[in-house]
C-alpha cells in the first residue's frame, strides 16, 4: 500500500504544472535579469577574422542564380570539428543558430557554451535549440542561461511532461501516458553562422564526439558547407525555432519553478576537467595560419548543394513517413545507384521499407546490380548493444537477400582519424625495465605514456606548436605501441566502465545503468565506436548527415543531410569511409564455413528461426566475423564474394574482442526476443 501511495505521489508530482500566470511571472523575472551590456560597439560585433568564414564570401561572390558555388570541408577528426566550431562562432557578426540532440556540461560543452555567451555579449544574436531528453544536465544551469543576456535565447524541443529534466520514474510515466510524443525527437544537428556557413553531421556537444573522453570516443564525421545553401539551413532552423514544440526553458515546470522560488541564479564560471586542453583549443581557434593549414586548405569548391531536412510537420502527421523528407530523399538516391552504394551507419537496423528497397536492387540482373558496401559497428565497438543484437539477428538476410558486404568497426582501430593524445587517458605505472624507453624511441616514434597524456608535441589541442624541432608524431604508431607494450586487463571490473554512457541511441535510456554500457572487452584502452552517417552513390554523389538509415529515423526522429553531386567530393568521402573498412580498422562479416553434414538443413532451420519475432534461439548462425591475413598470396583485402576470400581471411568468432560474460548472453537474448524493438531502434 505504501508503495502504491509513493508511486501515485510521484506521478502527481511529475504531472504538476505551472499555471500560465506563473509561467508569465517566470518569464518576466528572466527578462528583468538579462544583461543588456555589450562588450563591443563595432558594426561587425568585433568579430574575429576567420579564413573559414571567408569561404562563404568567396562562395557567394562566385555564385550566380543558375550556377551556385559552395565550399565543402569534411571534418573527420574530432579536435578539428571542435576547432572549426569555435573559430566560426568567433567570426559571427550578426547571428548564430545552434540545433542539436545532445548538449552536455562536460569540457567540450562548456567550451562551446562559453564561446556562445561571449558572442552574445559582443552583439551577436544567439539562439540555441536542444532536444529535451539530452539537454544540459542541471536545472540551475538552464535557469542561469535563461537570464544570461538579452542576445542569448535557449529553447528545448518537445519537453516531455513540460519539464526540462525528468527522472527515471517520470520517464516511465511518460512512456505510459505519452509514448508517441516521448519518441518523437529532434535528431537534426546544425551550427549556422550569419546565415552563410553551416556545420551539420553526426556530432553532438559532448566530449566523446571530439576525442576528449579518456574511455570511449566516437569516430564521427561532420560537413562544413559555405555558400547559398546556408539560406536553406537558416529557413529550416526558423521552422523548428518557431514551432510550438520549441519551448523557452523559463516556461518549463522545473526551470520556471526554480526561477519563481529563488530568482535567476548566477552562471558559475566554467571549471574544466582538463583546463590546459580547453585553453589550447581557445588559442588554436585564434590562429588564422593554423586554421588555414588544418582546415581551409582541405576545403573543396563544389557546385550545387542540397540540404534535405525533416521539419516539425513530421511530428504532427498521422503517418510520419509522409513527412519523412530525409528518409524519402535518401532512398531515392540509393535507388538511382548503378554501380555502387557505400553506406556508413553506426546501427545496422533497417526499416521494412529500406529492406524492400535493397531487396529490389539485389533482384536486378547481375551485371546491373550495384555493389553494396556497409560500414557499421561491431558489438565490441558499439555504444548500443541492443541495436547490434537486432543487426546480428538479420545477418543472413543482409548478406544473402540484400547482397550486403558488411564491415564492422573494431574497438581499437589501428588507423583511425582519432587523436589518442587528445583523450587525456592515462596509463598504468611503468614497470622498472620500461621506465627509460622514451630515450630509446627513434625518430617518428613516440612513447605510449607521452601519447596518452597529451605530451606528444604534435597535437595542437594539447601542446604548444612552437617546438619546431620536435620529431613528427605518428599517433597511429603510438596507438599500436600501446597495444603491443601494455597488458590491457579486462574491463569488466574497471570503475570507468561501470557508468552508463549518455548516448543518443539508447533504446533503454532510462533503464538500468548496465543496459546502456558498452560490452566489456578482453582488454582495456581508449575504445572507439563508429558514429558517422554518410553515403556515396556511384562515386559521384556524397551525403553527410544525421540519419542512421534506421526505423527511428524513418518514423520518429527529425533528420537532415547535405547532398553534394560532385565527383571530387564524393571520391574524398568514399576514401574516408574506405579507410574505416580497411583491415586495420574493421572486421568483415561473411558466411561461416558450412558444417560437414546437414548444411542445407541447418540453413533452413536458421532461416525459419530468423523469421520469428521471438524465440530466435537457433545457435548456429549463418555468418561470423573474419580477419584479413596478409601474405604474398594475399597482398590486398578482398570482398567476401571473391573466390579467394577464404584463403586470405580467418574467422575470429561472432563477437571478437568481447569478454565472455552476461553482455554476450544478453545480446543473444535480445537477438532471440527483441525483434519488437526494431521500430524504435
Amino acid at each position: 500500500m505504501r508503495l502504491c501511495v509513493a508511486v501515485l505521489s510521484l506521478a502527481l508530482g511529475a504531472c504538476a504544472s505551472l499555471s500560465n500566470a506563473q509561467r508569465d511571472a517566470a518569464t518576466e523575472r528572466v527578462v528583468q535579469a538579462r544583461s543588456a551590456q555589450f562588450d563591443c560597439t563595432q558594426p561587425d560585433a568585433c568579430a574575429q577574422r576567420s579564413p573559414l568564414r571567408a569561404l562563404a564570401g568567396r562562395a557567394f561572390a562566385q555564385s550566380t542564380p543558375d550556377a551556385p558555388a559552395h565550399y565543402a570541408l569534411i571534418l573527420d577528426r574530432g579536435p578539428d570539428a571542435l576547432l572549426a566550431r569555435v573559430n566560426l562562432i568567433r567570426s559571427a557578426t550578426t547571428a548564430i543558430d545552434l540545433q542539436t540532440y545532445i548538449f552536455d556540461e562536460d569540457d567540450a560543452g562548456r567550451l562551446v557554451l562559453d564561446e556562445l555567451l561571449a558572442a552574445a555579449r559582443r552583439g551577436v544574436r544567439v539562439r540555441v535549440l536542444i532536444d529535451q531528453l539530452s539537454a544540459l544536465k542541471h536545472v540551475d544551469t538552464l535557469a542561469a542561461l535563461a537570464g544570461a543576456h538579452v542576445n542569448f535565447e535557449l529553447k528545448l524541443y518537445s519537453p516531455v511532461l513540460g519539464r526540462a529534466q525528468i527522472t527515471y520514474p517520470q520517464y516511465a510515466l511518460a512512456a505510459a501516458c505519452c509514448w508517441r510524443t516521448l519518441n518523437q525527437r529532434m535528431h537534426t544537428k546544425l551550427l549556422l553562422v550569419d546565415g552563410a556557413v553551416g556545420i551539420t553531421g553526426g556530432r553532438n556537444y559532448q566530449d566523446d564526439y571530439y576525442d576528449w573522453d579518456d574511455e570511449y570516443n566516437f569516430r564521427d564525421r561532420d560537413l562544413l558547407v559555405a555558400g547559398p545553401v546556408a539560406h536553406v539551413m537558416r529557413d529550416d532552423f526558423a521552422l523548428f525555432w518557431n514551432d510550438r514544440r520549441s519551448v523557452p526553458v523559463e516556461r518549463l515546470n522545473d526551470v520556471g519553478g526554480r526561477l519563481l522560488a529563488d530568482g535567476v541564479p548566477a552562471l558559475p564560471p566554467s571549471h574544466f576537467e582538463r583546463p590546459e586542453r580547453a585553453e589550447a583549443m581557445r588559442r588554436d581557434a585564434a590562429d588564422s595560419a593554423l586554421i588555414e593549414e588544418r582546415l581551409v586548405s582541405r576545403a573543396m569548391r563544389v557546385g550545387e548543394v542540397r540540404y534535405i531536412s525533416d521539419t516539425p510537420e513530421k511530428h504532427r502527421a498521422i503517418n510520419a513517413e509522409q513527412q519523412a523528407v530525409a528518409s524519402g530523399s535518401l532512398r531515392g538516391l540509393i535507388e538511382s545507384a548503378q554501380q555502387e552504394v557505400v553506406l556508413q551507419t553506426p546501427y545496422l537496423v533497417l526499416s521494412d521499407a529500406a529492406q524492400d528497397m535493397f531487396r529490389q536492387l539485389h533482384a536486378r540482373p547481375y551485371d546491373e546490380r550495384p555493389k553494396i558496401i556497409i560500414s557499421t559497428n561491431s558489438l565490441a565497438a558499439t555504444d548500443a548493444f541492443i541495436a547490434y543484437a537486432l543487426s546480428y539477428k538479420y545477418k543472413r538476410r543482409y548478406l544473402r537477400e540484400l547482397g550486403f558486404n558488411i564491415f564492422e568497426y573494431k574497438p581499437f582501430p589501428l588507423d583511425a582519424p582519432i587523436d589518442i593524445a587528445a583523450t587525456g587517458a592515462t596509463l598504468p605505472d611503468l614497470l622498472p625495465d620500461e621506465a627509460n624507453t622514451d630515450a630509446d624511441a627513434g625518430t617518428g616514434s613516440i612513447s605510449p605514456s607521452r601519447a596518452l597524456t597529451g605530451e606528444s608535441g604534435g597535437n595542437a589541442a594539447s601542446t604548444e606548436r612552437d617546438d619546431a624541432q620536435a620529431a613528427p608524431v605518428d599517433l597511429g604508431q603510438a596507438h599500436r605501441e600501446l597495444r603491443d607494450r601494455y597488458d590491457r586487463r579486462s574491463t569488466v571490473e574497471r570503475a570507468q566502465y561501470q557508468r552508463a554512457l549518455s548516448r543518443e541511441y539508447s533504446a533503454l535510456r532510462y533503464s538500468t545503468r548496465r543496459a546502456n554500457q558498452p560490452v566489456p572487452l578482453k582488454r582495456a584502452g581508449v575504445r572507439i565506436g563508429l558514429h558517422a552517417k554518410s553515403m556515396v552513390i556511384d562515386g559521384r554523389i556524397g551525403v553527410v548527415g544525421t540519419h542512421n538509415f534506421d526505423p527511428r529515423g524513418d518514423h520518429y526522429n527529425t533528420e537532415s543531410a547535405v547532398v553534394i553531386e560532385d565527383r571530387e567530393f564524393a571520391q574524398a568521402l568514399r576514401a574516408s569511409i574506405w579507410r574505416d573498412i580497411a583491415p586495420a580498422n574493421s572486421w568483415v562479416i561473411a558466411r561461416r564455413d558450412k558444417p560437414p553434414v546437414f548444411s542445407g538443413l541447418n540453413y533452413s532451420i536458421g532461416k525459419m528461426f530468423e523469421a520469428m519475432p521471438i524465440l530466435d534461439l537457433w545457435p548456429m548462425r549463418y555468418a561470423t566475423s573474419y580477419e584479413f591475413v596478409a601474405s604474398e598470396q594475399c597482398p590486398q583485402p578482398l570482398l567476401p564474394s571473391d573466390p579467394d576470400f577464404r584463403a586470405c581471411y580467418q574467422p575470429v568468432g561472432d563477437f571478437p574482442e568481447v569478454a565472455a560474460g552476461m553482455k554476450s548472453i544478453t545480446t543473444r537474448i535480445f537477438t532471440a526476443f527483441g525483434a519488437g524493438l526494431a521500430p524504435i531502434l
